[in-house]
């Protein structure tokens, strides 16, 4: 049995991280009471914890993808599980900030169901032996979704204007990527095997 790499660690511990993640975030709202028994001293605090486990497996995304590519250890793997351990992470966050108030459900219908079209894309293209790399829109409206969710997250007042401008921007690049990707890559929907 093979080992299994840095990069591809790195990815598994990004997904382990979304249930810490979740359980802080949605803790106290939840009406947990192992919650407030657990953490009711630093109660005010646990959105800050929240917001630094977001960082951190955020941050592994970077890592592992840098070290992948330098030291030639892109595996099968770490191909399919890393996006889909940004889009488990991304999503978690959402969907735990429509609990808590701080973003409209419907954005994050979008922004989810943009995903599904672009992983349903790309399972096509897969078998057309087509590969479809990355396009800067995309890397663009993960970078903004992801300070989205941190000044969410962060939930302070004084930025509240800056967190609703970057909502918008990265709303806006959710469905420029689509309509990009989609644009560039329509002879995939279009070829017969």
């Amino acid at each position: 049995m093979k080992k299994m790499n840095l990069p591809n660690k790195l990815t598994i511990f990004r997904v382990v991280l979304i249930v810490p993640f979740v359980l802080l975030l949605l803790g106290e709202s939840g009406g947990w009471k192992w919650f407030t028994a657990l953490f009711g001293g630093i109660v005010e605090y646990v959105d800050y914890i929240a917001l630094a486990i977001f960082i951190i497996a955020s941050l592994t995304d970077l890592i592992d993808g840098k070290i992948a590519r330098k030291y030639n250890l892109v595996t099968n793997f770490g191909k399919f599980m890393d996006p889909l351990a940004d889009k488990l992470l991304v999503s978690a966050a959402l969907i735990a900030l429509v609990e808590l108030g701080r973003i409209p459900a419907w954005i994050v219908i979008v922004i989810i169901s943009r995903e599904f079209i672009i992983s349903g894309f790309r399972l096509v293209a897969a078998d057309n032996n087509v590969v479809i790399a990355a396009n800067y829109w995309g890397k663009f409206k993960t970078a903004f979704q992801m300070v989205m969710v941190c000044l969410m997250i962060a939930d302070i007042p004084g930025l509240q204007l800056v967190t609703d401008i970057v909502m918008w921007i990265a709303l806006a690049l959710t469905l420029i990527s689509l309509i990009d990707y989609l644009a560039k890559n329509k002879a995939v929907m279009l070829e017969q095997r």
